[in-house]
C-alpha cells in the first residue's frame, strides 16, 4: 500500500482488521508527524494526544478480542474548528471562544467517532469560518504543504492542509462559500460538499454556540485523500436528524453509472464573470480529451450565467450575516437596501456580489421570499439540465493557490490572475451554483500547474446525486491519476 504516511482510510481500516498494523501505531505515527510539521504549517491547532492514545488501546483491544466494531475503528482523525468536540476547545477562529470547551460532539463529528474514529485534534480556520485564507488571531496563518508562502484556503484549510501533509486520512469540512471545495483545490485532495440538508449540522459554529437551527446554505461534508473515503465518510454522516429521525430514512439513489461509458458528461469552463488562468485551463480541458474517448461527452448550453447565479446567492449568503452586525449598522443596511436596489435597475452597480452584499445584509422578509423563490426556479432549471446530463464539470477556481495576503478584507483585497488584477471575491464565482442550488459537488485532484500547484475539477451532480459526483471522481482518478503528495 506504499507509505502508511498517505494511506487511505480505506487502506488503514483494512489494515487494522486484518491485523497488520495497531491503532496505536496509526495514532503515534499521525502525532510524531504532526510535532514534526505543525511548527512550520500550523496546521493542527488543539490536540488531545494522550485521550486518543488512549482510546487507540480500547480500539487495539476490542479488535484483538473479536468484538463488534465500528466501520472506523482505530483510524485517527483530526476535525475543522468550526466543530464543536467534547472535552476539547473549540474557537472557530475567535478570539471570544479561546476558552470554548463544548461538553458534546457537533452531530457530524459524533457520527464518526461513534463509528470507531479516534480524534487526534483541531485543524485552523478562519475567524468564523468566513475567508479564503486560514488564519486568525487565536492560533494564525496555516501553510500550504505545496509551497508555505501560498495559502491552504478556508475555511476548511487546516482540514484539507492536514491531508496533504499526511497527518491524518480522513477530516470532516463544511461549506457555505466553498469552504470545502476551495481548500481541496489548493492542496490537492478531495472534498465533498454534500446536497443541503442531509447532514445535520447542529454543533457547527457559526451559528452561535448552542443554536438549534442551520444557517441557510451551508452544509457539512467529508475531506479525503481518496474518493473511496469520500464515500465511505458520507454512509456514516448523512442522515436524519433528531427531530425528524422517527419519521424518515435518509436513501440516497445510487450512481447513474458504475463505468465511465455509462455516464452523460457536460463541462462549463467559459463565463465572462470569472475567466480561467491559463494553466488551471490547460488541466481542465486535459482532463476533457482524456475523457472524451471513455465517456459521452456531451456539449450543452448552460441555461444560466454566473452573474445571475451570484445575483441570488450573494444577498442570501450576506442575509444570514445580519445577525452579527451591531443594531444601528443593521438598521442603515435596511435604509439602504431599497437605493442598492433601485441603483441596479439603473444599471449604477453591475456587481451582483457587491450590490447583493449591501442588499443582503438589510433585506426585508418580503424580498428574501421573492429571493428563495428565484433560488426554487434556479433548482428547477438544475433538474431540467441534469435530465440530459449526469455530472457537470466546472473550475472549483479560476486560479490555483495564491500567496498569502491577509491585509484588508474580502472586499478590499485582490488577486493577480494572469498577470491582471483580479477581485478576491472572485472566490465565490464557481461555487456558487453547487451552494444556491443545493447540489453536491466533489472536488476532485486533477494536475498541477507548472509551478508545481494542485489543480482540482468540480463535479456537480442533482439534487442528493452525491454517490454519482463521488463515483465519477473515483473514476476520474483512474485516468487522471488522483492524489499526489506534496513535496513536504
Amino acid at each position: 500500500m506504499g507509505d502508511s504516511r498517505y494511506w487511505s482510510a480505506t487502506e488503514c481500516v483494512s489494515a487494522l482488521r486484518d491485523g497488520d498494523v495497531s491503532a496505536v501505531e496509526l495514532v503515534d505515527e499521525a502525532i510524531a508527524r504532526i510535532e514534526a510539521l505543525n511548527p512550520r504549517l500550523n496546521i493542527v491547532v488543539a490536540t488531545s494526544f494522550e485521550r486518543a492514545r488512549s482510546k487507540a488501546i480500547t480500539a487495539d483491544a476490542a479488535l484483538a478480542g473479536g468484538e463488534p466494531v465500528g466501520p472506523l475503528q482505530g483510524l485517527p482523525i483530526t476535525v475543522k474548528d468550526s466543530f464543536e468536540t467534547a472535552d476539547l476547545v473549540t474557537t472557530c477562529g475567535a478570539p471570544e471562544f479561546r476558552d470554548h470547551t463544548p461538553e458534546s460532539d457537533a452531530v457530524a463529528v459524533e457520527r464518526l467517532t461513534k463509528a470507531g474514529a479516534i480524534v487526534l485534534g483541531k485543524t485552523n480556520v478562519p475567524l468564523f469560518a468566513s475567508d479564503w485564507q486560514s488564519y486568525n488571531a487565536v492560533y494564525g496563518l496555516t501553510r500550504n504543504p505545496w509551497d508555505p508562502e501560498r495559502t491552504v484556503g478556508g475555511s476548511s484549510g487546516g482540514a484539507a492542509a492536514a491531508l496533504a501533509a499526511g497527518l491524518v486520512p480522513l477530516e470532516v469540512g463544511s461549506d457555505i462559500a466553498g469552504s470545502i471545495r476551495i481548500p481541496a483545490h489548493f492542496c490537492g485532495v478531495y472534498g465533498h460538499k454534500s446536497s443541503h440538508g442531509i447532514i445535520p449540522l447542529r454543533g457547527h459554529i457559526p451559528g452561535p454556540p448552542g443554536a438549534l437551527a442551520a444557517p441557510d446554505l451551508m452544509v457539512a461534508g467529508p475531506m479525503a485523500r481518496s474518493p473511496q473515503d469520500l464515500g465511505l465518510a458520507l454512509r456514516l454522516m448523512a442522515g436524519a436528524g433528531t427531530l425528524s429521525a422517527s419519521g424518515w430514512n435518509l436513501e440516497l439513489p445510487p450512481p447513474r453509472g458504475r463505468a465511465l461509458k455509462d455516464l452523460r458528461v457536460a463541462y462549463w469552463f467559459d463565463d465572462p464573470r470569472s475567466p480561467l488562468e491559463g494553466a488551471v485551463r490547460a488541466e481542465l480541458e486535459a482532463t476533457v480529451d482524456v475523457l472524451r474517448p471513455k465517456t459521452n461527452v456531451v456539449e450543452i448550453e448552460i441555461p444560466f450565467t454566473l452573474d445571475e447565479v451570484l445575483g441570488i446567492y450573494a444577498p442570501l449568503l450576506m442575509s444570514m450575516f445580519t445577525d452579527r452586525l451591531p443594531a444601528p449598522v443593521r438598521y442603515l443596511a435596511t435604509a439602504a437596501s431599497p437605493l442598492t436596489r433601485l441603483s441596479e435597475r439603473l444599471g449604477l452597480n453591475r456587481d451582483p456580489v457587491r450590490s447583493g452584499t449591501r442588499t443582503g445584509t438589510g433585506l426585508s422578509h418580503h424580498d428574501w421570499l421573492d429571493l428563495n423563490e428565484r433560488r426554487m426556479r434556479l433548482r428547477w432549471a438544475c433538474r431540467r439540465l441534469f435530465s440530459d446530463i449526469d455530472v457537470l464539470l466546472t473550475p472549483v477556481a479560476a486560479f490555483a493557490a495564491p500567496h498569502h495576503n491577509t491585509r484588508g478584507n474580502l472586499y478590499t483585497r485582490s488577486l493577480r490572475v494572469d498577470g491582471e488584477r483580479r477581485l478576491y471575491t472572485d472566490h465565490f464565482s464557481w461555487i456558487a451554483l453547487a451552494t444556491t442550488a443545493y447540489l453536491p459537488a466533489t472536488s476532485a485532484p486533477i494536475g498541477t500547474t507548472p509551478d508545481g500547484l494542485p489543480v482540482n475539477v468540480q463535479i456537480i451532480g442533482d439534487y442528493l446525486d452525491d454517490q454519482t459526483t463521488i463515483q465519477f471522481a473515483e473514476l476520474l482518478a483512474e485516468v487522471r491519476g488522483g492524489f499526489q503528495p506534496p513535496p513536504c
